[in-house]
Parts: C-alpha cells; structure tokens; sequence
C-alpha cells in the first residue's frame, strides 16, 4: 500500500510535468505566433541592422578598441570567418551551424550573449528574425543611408512631386488597412499654413477673403502669397539658426562678442527669401571666402557670400584657457560635429577618441576633417560694398600700371647708351648682427625683396606684393622722390583699406620672436594654436599695439609656449575687447621678422638683395614691368638723385589725385569676425582624443572617406574647404540631398521621414516612407536645390491640407502614415509674435543689428551686460533678439527653444510647468493683454459679441461658435466683479483679463 507521504509526492511531481507541458505548449504556441508575424523575406537594414547596432556593435562593430573575442559583426567578413573557436558566428544559410545563434539563445550566463551584465536582452522576435535572415543567406547591404537614392517605379515621374507625395503615402495607407482623414477646414488651413511659412498668424482680413475664395486655384493662390512674403525669410532662417548654434556671444566667463553675428542672420533671411540655391549656402558657409566671383547684394553691392563663413565662427570661446592647444581641439570638435551633423546627417564627433564605435567613420577620417578646419584661419572680414571696391581697386591698379609705364617710357631714350654700373653696396653682404646666423636665429620674413616670402595676404590693404619699386611722387609738384624700398606695407595703396598679413604656420622653438616695424594703430598678433581671444593674465603679451612712425624692434618673449604651433598676423587695426576696429588713418609696416634665443636678432639681407647691377635700360625695362629686384631699385634711386633720370612729372599729379579720391570711397570700417585661408596642415590621430598624445603619422586631409569612399585624398596648398565642399555637394554623395529634405518636411509636418533629422547613421531612426526620401532627394537636386520649390510641392498636398482629427488611432498611433495632420505647438518664437501680432505692436521692420535681450533680477553673472533691453523687446520679431550665451532670453528658453552649442534639427518639445506659469504671470504677455483690450476697445459702441467675434479672429483665425460667445461674456461679467473695477477705468481691466485667458488656451499655442 503507497503510503500517504508517497502519494504526495507523486502527485506533486505529477502537476510539475502538467505545468511544465502546458508552458511548453504555450512556449511553441508563441514561438510558432512570432514566426507566423516575421516578414515573408527579412531585410538586413530594416530588421537586422537595429539589432545589431543596439546590441552587438559595442562589443563586435568598428571600433577595434572595444572589440571582443576578434569577431566583428559589421561586416559580412567578419561574421563568417572562423573563430579561434573553430567556429563561425554566422554561417550564411543555416542558422543551426551559427555559433551567434547558440550564443544568443543560451541559458547559462557565462555563455550567454549578450552578456547578462551588459542590461541588453534580445526579444524572442528579435532572435527569431535573426534565425531567419541567416537560413535566407545572411547577406549583408550597405547602410540605407550611404546607397544612393533611386526612383521608386511606384511613382510616376509625369505626376507633380505633391501628387506623388499623395500617391506614394495614400498607397502606404491603403496597404495597412487605413483611411485618410477629413480635409481641414479653410480656418484650419489658412491658420496651418501661415504659421508654417511665416511663423505668424494670418490677419483676419486675409482669413475672411480666403475663406469667400472658391476658386480651385485659391489654396496654391495663398501659398505662393506667404512662399513670397519677407515673413518667410524670417521663419525658415530660424530653422537653420538652430542648425548652426547661432549665437551673438561666445559664453564662458565674459561673454564675448561675435563681430557681426547679426549680419549672418540677414544674411539667411534675405537668401532664403530670394530662393537661393541651397547648394549655394553650403558653398557660402563652408567656403565663402574663397568663391571667386562671390554672389552680392542686388542693392548695396556687398559681398553676401563671405558672410556665410560666420557659420564657423559661431563657436563657443575660453578666456584665457591655461591649454591653447586642447582649446583649440574643442573648438575643431565643435566645428566637425556641426558639420557632420548640419551636411551629412552624421555624428562625426564620435570618432574623435577611436573609431565611431556604430558608424563607418575611422578616426583617421575625424582627423583629416581636423586637418581642414585646423589649416583655417579666423580673421576679421571688412564688409561694404564689395561690387564698388573690386572697381576701384582695379582701376587704381590700372593707374599705377600707367603712371610706372608713363615713367618708365620717359625713361627709355635717355638710358639706351648707359653702361653697367657697379653699386657701392654691392662691395659686400650686410652680415648678420651675431656670427653663427641661423644658429643664434632664423628668419620667418622678409619683405625686403619684392614678395611676400611665402606669407600669405588677406584683402586689399597689402596688395599682392611689397612696396620694392613704388614710386613715390609729391602730391602738389610731381617731383619723384624716390623709388620705394621693398617693405609690407598696409596703406601700398593709402591708408582706410582692410588686409592682413600672415604668416605660414612655425613651431615655436625659439624664446624670441621679433618683428622690425612701424605704423599707427596697428597690431603684431602671435596666433597660437588658432587662439583668437588673446588677453591678459595669460596671453596679452601675444598681441602688441604699434603706435610709432618710426621704426622700432617688437619683441615678443614665447619662452613658455616652446612647441606649440603658432603663425605671425599683421593687421592695420587692433581688437577691442575681441572686437576687431580700424581707424581710417591706422596702418602697418613691417620689414622682417625673426626668431632667436637672443632678444634681437639681425638678419641677413635676403638672397639676391645685392646681386649684380643689371644695365640701367634693364633696369628700366623691369622695373616698368614690376620685376625688379632690391638691387635694380637701388641703381634707378641712385640714377635720380644723380640727375641721369628724369624726375619731374608734374601731368601725373592729376593721376595720383584721382587714385587717393577713389580710394577715400572704399575706405573699410564694418567689419564681421569670419574665416580666412590657411596653409595645409595634416593633423595627427590623437590617442584616445588627447591632444596630448599624438599619433606619429598625420592623417591625411579628407571628408568621410570611408563613406564617400569615391573621393580622393585632398592635396590642396590651402585649407581644402573647397575640396570639402565639392565632396558633400558631389552627385555620388546620398546623404547631402537626403538631409535636407528630411528638415524641410520635419517643418512642414512636425516629424521627418527620418525622425532623427541630425542622425542618419546606424544609430538613427530608419526612415518611414524611403522610397518617397529618395524621390524628394532626387527632386530636390533636379530643381537646382530649390528650398521654396520643395516647401510649396509638401504644403500643396493632400497629406498636409487633412484635418487634425486622428481616425486610426489604434493601427497608427504615431501617425506615421499622415492620415490626418498631427497636433503641433507652435515654436517660442511664434508664441511670442503671434502674441505681438494680435495685439497689434509687432513691428515688421527687418534686419539690423540685435535688440538687447531683457535682463530679470534673476539673469547674474560674469559678461552680463550693463543695460537691460527692452521688456517687449522693441516689438521687433523673435528672429531679431539677441542670443547671448550666458543671459539666454526666458520667453524663448522656457518654451524650448535650444541652446546654441551643438546642432538641434528637432527641438524638444516639452509641456511643463514653467509654460503655463509664464504665461499666466510673465509681465510680457499681461502688457500684450491689455494692449489686445485696448484693441478691441477701440470704436465706440461697439456690441460685445463683435468684439468677441475680432478677438477670435485674431488669436485663432476663426469665428466663435455660440457657446464661446456666451462663455466669452459670462468671463467678462465674472472679471469685472472680480477685478473690482474702477469706474474710471472702463471696460479695459476686465477685457484684458479675458485677452490673457484667450493667450493661455491650447488653441492659441497649438496649430489644432
């Protein structure tokens, strides 16, 4: 007989196998659902890629450093070759024979991958696709976003690009069982569309036109209207501040001002409203400086293209950092990262430390973008009117030509039977002050000769040569002085004139450095690894004022910067607290410059200085064709004060006065703080992102050339910005195009197609329609990189015309197929115009420099300016308020606005607290209340229910319904009990109430 005990015990064990039996079945039940729901043939980018990427990369991907077990999972070689194991992690066609398919479904823990301490776990979909795409082969494609885009045969290119973005989503739809929603209606869409385009609210008298409008083409009518309206320029060049961290300053302790920062703004606006190409701003921005034939303004003749290089200088910037060098590599990295992000979609900065631990992106290729940015020079860029002084310059270099030709033909007869003549100077060569020459120093410059010495100049001041030959005639009598000596000289062409001079790159190995020269109000700048901020307590000595018109020996003591790069700049003006002024008289001359262990070292003269006298018609003839060198100078000057050349020419006076009045009409003094052109420098890998820690080999100058694999090398003597242009603009490159169109239509509908708009990398979202990316891509390029063309063919569809009300809401929750038009609020900038518009203060004048940014008792600290803005900020819309760094306005922060360090192609958009708070309390919108009341007060007599109907009309772009009538008196009667009027105060307190109720709906922060 089983005893009691026993039967227990059967019986337990007996339920444990029920249990067990069940949850198997259950187990295969799901197992067999997930299999049912795979897709019929699974895609590596689409299904395999997100797994890997977010759970094997960071152990098996690029990045050889944190790399594993020497199984690399990136690449199709990698995962099938054989392991130390003997075995391989992926073997195309069976899943069974796949060590990474044992490794991902293991229970043991020390097997188990990935590992448990990792916090990353495959879901059972997930290991199952993985099962199937290794029994269907295994193959491995590119990364969607690095293939070229091609035409989808869905869409018929005989359609217009809005009817085929109707198409092409309508068919997505259908597909999933979805229907598309309501059309919006003509309130709905009139509100919709003007603050998409324009950022503001329409008036009410547009409403009620559009609204009465029943043509067909009334709807395109409207978009061509706000697509032309200055309004616009003002909106999307906001989109890109964001892109680029526009910033007036520079953060940090004090805040520095970005010379001209503001002129970048209008710089977008006018470009954006004028449709120029956006290849064309990349161009600008990238390598303004160096466009030949730049692209002015239509009225004033400026140069608008070199403003495009401000886009560089928008970096943050350190007051006197201890570590020029790592500040240097910062802003390098900011740069790139702006870069990567703003053109390409990419995070490059991630390779800044080891390779991009999830993206195709060596090191090697930070660092060849590093050597671009690093062979850039920041340099102050004098802007006017550019179209008037290419003239003058040019005819001013016609009439040198004439005069020295004039001269030299009067010269001509007289010298025909001249014999050679040997100088007293040519006896023998000036030595050196010490013996041992280079071996106590070297010289750096010489401009002694007729060239610059290899140095490189900027603008016109300098010209393109020293001052070796120049004739120097009286003004009043036309009496030659003198044939010029060869110097560098900032007024070769009179004084006024903007130019630098700089140097090639040096390693300082020499406690001194000297500079023999004169001027007045100019500057001798040591630039120290690209460092622009130079000031005291660490570096004031690296910038020294010259202030005499006689020569004087500048001696710089660099005895603690020994081994940091560093170039020579010669500037006519001087910065002011980092800002860059000329006066119109300032000027500089220099003669050389040296280094030494000595506080003054003597140079040599240059070779050639002395060579053999030519004969003096030789001389002649060379100098007439500017050729001639220190000694042919010498012999002529000798010839005149001797008598043997004529030296009188009182007819050219008049030549002379008309080159000092055409110069005096191009004299500069604006002047923004943009980039100028370098010399090549290939920078090395530094280990682990130190600076302090260099690789021994440079890494030659590239852009993302394991991507763009096509590309060659660049080898350009400058900067190679223009190589790097061409590269992101090149046909072969995917991304450039795809970015872009992926901003544009995040702004016209609230989400991109790729919903990372700054990421298309492996990190990134996968985009919801790609085939309709690449149709806009192609189109886009196919319209000359019309950004209007693409803005009117997305506002003109079906897709953006629905109404708002969500008819799928459980197949498509996210609305990722645009049945209806997703519920957006509106930015901090159109909160605050919109509020300006209703109340009837905004002001519409554009352009100009910042208004102030309104300082509360709570903005404190270092840089904070000494006067406060105004609280309304002048009226002036958003897009005209200073962005200062360190005093952000609150208006625009609290409503998310983002800070301007890196780029932010999406904004977050948060809903909290502090939003509603501010507009309930802020003593801004109370004073754009009651400046509502007073306009709808105004006219006397008026009923209540019109001016309730006006107000509506003006916050929403729509009547009342009844309802809102009656609430809107019943809050009218409640406010004035409430309030306790003063009867002298009429109807205003009450209606001011009710206007700050209308400021703090939804309706009036939301497109609804």
């Amino acid at each position: 007989m089983v005893s009691c005990c026993a039967l227990k015990k059967c019986l337990s064990f007996f339920s444990s196998c029920i249990v067990i039996l069940f949850a198997g079945q259950a187990m295969l039940s799901c197992q067999s659902q997930e299999r049912e729901n795979l897709p019929k043939q699974v895609d590596f980018n689409y299904h395999i890629k997100p797994i890997l990427v977010q759970k094997c990369y960071l152990c098996h991907g690029p990045d050889p450093s944190s790399r594993e077990a020497g199984l690399r999972l990136d690449l199709a070689e990698g995962a099938t070759k054989l392991l130390e194991s003997g075995l391989s992690a992926i073997v195309p066609g069976s899943a069974a024979k796949s060590a990474l398919v044992h490794r991902i479904t293991e229970s043991d823990p020390e097997l188990k991958m990935p590992p448990p301490a990792s916090k990353l776990e495959l879901t059972a979909v997930e290991i199952e696709l993985l099962k199937k795409w290794i029994n269907q082969g295994a193959v491995y494609e590119p990364h969607w976003s690095f293939i070229p885009p091609v035409v989808s045969a869905a869409l018929p290119s005989d359609e217009s690009l809005s009817s085929q973005i109707d198409l092409h989503l309508n068919q997505k739809m259908d597909s999933k069982g979805l229907k598309p929603g309501a059309p919006a209606s003509k309130y709905q869409l009139i509100r919709r569309l003007s603050y998409v385009l324009t950022g503001l609210p329409p008036e009410p008298e547009r409403v009620h036109a559009f609204v009465a409008d029943e043509r067909d083409e009334a709807f395109e009518l409207l978009v061509e209207e706000f697509l032309n309206s200055p309004a616009f320029g003002e909106k999307w060049a906001s989109h890109w501040m964001d892109v680029v961290r526009y910033a007036e300053t520079r953060g940090h302790e004090f805040d520095f001002e970005i010379q001209g920062a503001w002129r970048f703004r209008d710089y977008l606006i006018r470009a954006i409203n004028s449709d120029v190409s956006y290849a064309q701003l990349v161009r600008e921005q990238l390598a303004g400086d160096l466009i030949q034939e730049p692209r002015l303004h239509p009225e004033t003749g400026a140069n608008e293209s070199v403003l495009g290089t401000l886009f560089l200088t928008m970096t943050e910037g350190t007051h006197s950092p201890v570590d020029t060098k790592k500040d240097e590599a910062d802003r390098i990295d900011n740069m790139a990262d702006v870069i990567g992000k703003s053109f390409q979609g990419l995070t490059v900065g991630c390779a800044k430390c080891h390779d991009h631990k999830f993206d195709p992106i060596p090191a090697t290729d930070y660092y060849g973008l590093y050597g671009v940015l690093g062979s850039t020079r920041f340099s102050p860029i004098a802007v006017g009117n550019y179209q008037q002084k290419a003239a003058t310059m040019q005819e001013v270099h016609r009439l040198k030509k004439e005069l020295r030709e004039m001269i030299a033909n009067s010269w001509e007869e007289s010298t025909k039977d001249s014999v050679p003549v040997l100088l007293a100077s040519q006896q023998g060569a000036v030595a050196a002050s010490r013996d041992g020459g280079e071996a106590l120093g070297k010289v750096i410059g010489d401009f002694r000769g007729s060239d610059f010495d290899g140095w490189k100049a900027d603008g016109w001041a300098f010209g393109e040569g020293t001052t070796l030959g120049d004739p120097q005639l009286d003004p009043k009598t036309g009496r030659l002085i003198a044939l010029k000596e060869g110097l560098a000289s900032s007024r070769k062409f009179g004084t006024g004139i903007f130019g630098a001079l700089r140097s090639p790159n040096f390693s300082i190995d020499r406690r001194y450095l000297a500079v023999r020269a004169r001027g007045t109000g100019g500057s001798i700048r040591i630039i120290m690894d690209n460092f622009q901020l130079i000031s005291y307590p660490i570096y004031g000595g690296l910038d020294q004022k010259v202030n005499d018109e006689e020569w004087q020996n500048y001696v710089f003591d660099l005895g603690d910067w020994q081994g940091h790069d560093a170039y020579i700049e010669l500037l006519p003006g001087s910065f002011i607290r980092h800002t860059y002024h000329q006066d119109p008289e300032a000027y500089i001359e220099v003669a050389y410059a040296t280094a030494s262990d000595e506080e003054w070292f003597q140079p040599e003269s240059p070779p050639g200085y002395y060579s053999p006298a030519n004969l003096i018609p030789v001389a002649v003839d060379l100098w007439k064709a500017g050729k001639s060198t220190a000694t042919d100078i010498n012999l002529l000057n000798g010839q005149l004060e001797s008598g043997k050349l004529k030296r009188r020419f009182p007819d050219e006076v008049k030549t002379q006065l008309t080159m000092d009045l055409l110069l005096a009409q191009v004299r500069d003094s604006l002047f923004i703080q943009g980039v100028s052109e370098g010399f090549a420098r290939e920078s090395p890998v530094f280990i682990r992102g130190n600076h302090l820690e260099p690789d021994s080999k440079p890494a030659p100058r590239s852009f993302l050339s394991a991507i763009l694999d096509w590309q060659q090398p660049i080898r350009d003597a400058g900067s190679g910005r223009k190589e790097m242009v061409e590269t992101i603009l090149h046909p072969d490159n995917p991304l450039t195009a795809r970015v872009m169109v992926n901003r544009l239509w995040h702004h016209v509908f609230g989400k991109g197609l790729v919903e990372t708009v700054d990421n298309f990398g492996l990190q990134g979202k996968l985009p919801s329609h790609p085939e309709l990316l690449d149709r806009l891509a192609l189109a886009f390029r196919e319209e000359d990189w019309s950004v209007k063309s693409m803005i009117k063919s997305m506002v003109l569809t079906e897709a953006f015309r629905r109404g708002t009300a969500d008819v799928n809401e459980e197949r498509d929750p996210e609305n990722t197929y645009l049945a209806h038009y997703p519920v957006r609020r509106l930015e901090a900038e159109a909160i605050r115009d919109g509020l300006l518009q209703v109340s009837g203060s905004l002001d519409r004048r554009m352009f100009g420099p910042p208004v102030p940014v309104h300082l509360t008792e709570f903005m404190q600290g270092r840089g904070r300016p000494a006067k406060s803005g105004p609280l309304d900020g002048d009226g002036r819309r958003s897009v005209y308020l200073e962005v200062r760094r360190n005093f952000l306005d609150r208006m625009m922060t609290t409503f998310d606005r983002p800070t301007p360090f890196t780029t932010f192609g999406n904004r977050d958009e948060t809903n909290v607290p502090a939003q509603s708070l501010f507009l309930m309390n802020d003593p801004f919108v109370a004073q754009q209340a009651e400046l509502f009341a007073k306009r709808l007060l105004q006219g006397a007599h008026r009923p209540t229910d019109e001016r309730i109907q006006e107000a509506y009309f003006r916050a929403f772009s729509r009547p009342p319904s009844a309802a809102e009538v009656e609430q809107g008196k019943a809050f009218l009667q409640e406010a004035s009990r409430s309030v306790g009027i003063d009867p002298a105060a009429g109807d205003l307190p009450a209606w001011k109430e009710y206007c700050h109720a209308l400021f703090n709906t939804k309706a009036f922060i939301y497109l609804l």
